[in-house]
């Protein structure tokens, strides 16, 4: 029995013995891998406030430029921490780690697929020079002004002041249509005038309201007028000019001139708008028969 205490206390002293070496042998080793911690610690608050402002620059969304920023010092810090383990000489942990990573990532993607696309959906609008805060954009179904981009979600204020959220992704796989990427709107006007009227002078007239009430259009020969259709109660028309406007109220608010203006013109002129009427015709042929009259009242 004390022999066999005897040589398990021996064998525990020389497994002591061994970490102790391998301690004492490991300590270069160990106080590199700290530096190289601490050196990736700062040169990782270093690079976040590089990327923060860089990215600032070009992104006006802070919470894009802060989430870039934070992404980028934990890549350094995880390069440093591999690094370290690496001067350590604890390559199977190193591996061991990578292989948790890669499940730990897979599993964590497919959980959060949806959250995911919208984050990189996000930051991918940030980037693009043609989606900017304050332009008025038309896209699934509404029409507003972007007010917000983060990353989650693409923020739209409408015309009435409601505000509609719309999913990252959704931006990104869809199209729209941004009306501030231009200083030149066309304003269509649609209208009808009575079959009495004369045709020719209604177009004089109307390019000539137009060139003349406004400075972007500088001749009526820059208007365009066409008839479109012989309708139920009128001779309908398209006219259509060119305005300097960025936004969809500029458009509203030139459209709704160039109708006040017209009408005052066609009023003058006694051009008639017509509504909608119908014309009910009485004549001889509805007359009846007395005799066939007299017959049917006197059967019944």
């Amino acid at each position: 029995m004390e022999s066999t205490m005897s040589t398990a206390f021996d064998n525990l002293i020389d497994k002591l013995q061994g970490w102790v070496s391998a301690v004492i042998e490991n300590i270069p080793n160990l106080i590199l891998a700290i530096l190289v911690m601490t050196a990736s610690y700062f040169v990782a608050r270093y690079t976040r406030k590089l990327i923060l402002k860089l990215v600032e620059s070009r992104v006006p969304q802070k919470s894009i430029a802060t989430i870039i920023a934070k992404i980028s010092a934990v890549v350094v810090v995880v390069a440093g921490l591999f690094l370290a383990l690496g001067i350590m000489n604890l390559s199977k942990m190193l591996t061991s780690l990578l292989a948790g990573a890669g499940v730990a990532g897979l599993a964590v993607g497919l959980a959060l697929q949806g959250t995911l696309s919208n984050t990189f959906a996000g930051v991918v609008i940030s980037f693009r020079k043609r989606i900017q805060l304050g332009n008025w954009v038309e896209t699934n179904g509404y029409s507003g002004e972007v007010i917000d981009v983060n990353l989650k979600e693409f923020v739209l204020k409408e015309a009435d002041n409601n505000i509609v959220v719309i999913p990252n992704k959704m931006i990104l796989e869809n199209p729209l249509k941004n009306y501030s990427l231009t200083t030149r709107m066309r304003v269509f006007l649609e209208c009808g005038v009575g079959y009495e009227s004369d045709l020719e002078e209604v177009k004089r007239l109307t390019k000539e309201v137009i060139a003349n009430t406004f400075d972007q259009v500088e001749d009526s020969d820059d208007v365009e007028f066409y008839y479109t259709e012989f309708g139920d109660s009128s001779i309908n028309y398209l006219c259509r000019f060119w305005i300097d406007a960025e936004s969809m109220l500029e458009k509203l608010n030139a459209k709704t001139k160039a109708i006040i203006e017209i009408k005052k013109a066609y009023d003058k002129a006694g051009i008639n708008i017509p509504f909608p009427i119908r014309t009910l015709e009485f004549n001889n042929k509805l007359a009846f028969d007395d005799a066939v009259m007299e017959n049917q009242f006197s059967n019944n």
